[in-house]
């Protein structure tokens, strides 16, 4: 796993949302760590949103993103967790069903993986996850600081480098509405 010089880096617009019923932009620390992530590594925000945690509201939030030619990639933070109000996995269920998608089982499974280090046994309790809907893709991360650095710095700034070897997502882009 490398970056390799002779690759061109492509930056890809990507919609960041935080799920909480608590937070407000002003103390959106988990979203702000993504935002200046993602902008620092050369990638841009095509939109930024905190909405509640409701099943519906967040299926038709992110299918008009999906429906939006100016994104290319989604991200979400919290909502990931067990309690009845952590509803982004059975969201993304609903969405990856009514798109025809697919999971992205491997983040998941690297997330907690790489969380365990962190967090010992308690990434048990994450249901980080990831699906490809209509030729994009949503990466669901919990809502912790220290999760999205995780997400963000171990797993997803590689894969969302065009440049990263052997492969990343990026390079797969064009390809993903194939029939």
């Amino acid at each position: 796993m490398a970056i390799d010089p002779e690759r061109t880096f492509k930056p890809i617009a990507i919609a960041l949302l935080t799920l909480s019923d608590t937070r407000t932009e002003a103390d959106d620390t988990s979203g702000d760590i993504l935002a200046e992530r993602i902008t620092t590594k050369g990638h841009t925000i095509a939109t930024r949103a905190i909405a509640r945690e409701d099943v519906t509201k967040l299926v038709t939030l992110l299918s008009d993103w999906l429906d939006d030619p100016a994104i290319d990639c989604i991200i979400t933070t919290g909502g990931t967790g067990l309690t009845g109000r952590d509803v982004t996995p059975e969201a993304l269920d609903q969405l990856k069903i009514a798109n025809q998608g697919k999971d992205i089982p491997g983040f998941g499974e690297l997330f907690r993986w790489i969380s365990y280090s962190t967090i010992g046994t308690s990434t048990v309790q994450s249901r980080a996850m990831a699906i490809m809907a209509q030729g994009k893709y949503i990466f669901a991360l919990p809502g912790s600081n220290g999760a999205v650095k995780d997400g963000w710095d171990r797993i997803l700034d590689e894969q969302l480098d065009s440049r990263n070897r052997p492969c990343n997502f990026v390079e797969l882009m064009p390809r993903l509405k194939e029939v």
